[in-house]
């Protein structure tokens, strides 16, 4: 695999073999991060479950403490008589079925996040096949199927974020930006692996965090000590 200039300079920072304490990682992820944007920091977990079986499934949603820099839009399904408290609350679009038809016959996806109203799902569901693949299909577990439309979308807006595992058991994650400091990116990384332990499925057998690492966009992985509290 061809790596830039900066890519080897930073991956020189970096000791493959060795795991670092959770403030160190990260004060080494900015110290790694070489472009000339503010890049995003996201965390990797892999979990010694097997996401096959529906009893071994590691999913559900926080609200990181410092949010993730990112400002996500947020698409609402509900009944005509609550779209304009939806969009009062901060929903970059929100309407029925002429979002699902938009969706069907326009490809339409300018969105991060979608919520529905659970007397919507109904509808929502025939586009389990687009919206699914993509992560988008609203589901009670992420908090994102609710009758509380202003408070769902106040959470997303502040910087909710779902974590599931992958087909390859690892958990992968936006915690912040290169711009919030090592500090901010610790609190928002411990925040995410306590709720991925507390959702440690009872039938999880043997090492649970099987490995933890930290980048950045365009820096190298660094391992962390996920036994290391902060």
């Amino acid at each position: 695999m061809f790596r830039g200039k900066n890519y080897k300079e930073s991956a020189k920072l970096v000791d493959k073999a060795n795991l670092y304490d959770p403030t160190e990682a990260f004060d080494l992820v900015i110290k790694a991060a070489k472009a000339k944007f503010d890049e995003t920091v996201e965390l990797h977990i892999k979990l010694g479950v097997d996401s096959r079986h529906a009893d071994q499934q590691v999913r559900g949603a926080i609200v990181l403490p410092h949010g993730t820099g990112k400002t996500r839009r947020v698409l609402v399904f509900c009944k005509e008589e609550r779209t304009q408290e939806a969009l009062d609350a901060g929903a970059d679009f929100a309407g029925g079925q002429e979002l699902v038809d938009r969706i069907q016959k326009e490809n339409f996806f300018d969105y991060d996040v979608v919520v529905a109203t659970p007397d919507m799902m109904g509808v929502v569901g025939r586009l389990g096949k687009v919206l699914g693949p993509k992560g988008l299909m609203p589901t009670p577990k992420a908090g994102t199927v609710t009758p509380n439309i202003a408070q769902a979308i106040e959470e997303i807006k502040a910087g909710k974020i779902e974590y599931r595992l992958d087909k390859t058991n690892i958990i992968h994650c936006p915690i912040g930006k290169i711009s919030f400091g090592v500090e901010k990116l610790v609190e928002n990384y411990q925040t995410l692996l306590d709720a991925v332990i507390k959702a440690k499925p009872s039938v999880a057998k043997g090492q649970y965090i099987k490995s933890c690492v930290t980048a950045s966009t365009m820096g190298p992985g660094i391992k962390i000590n996920a036994l290391k509290t902060t």
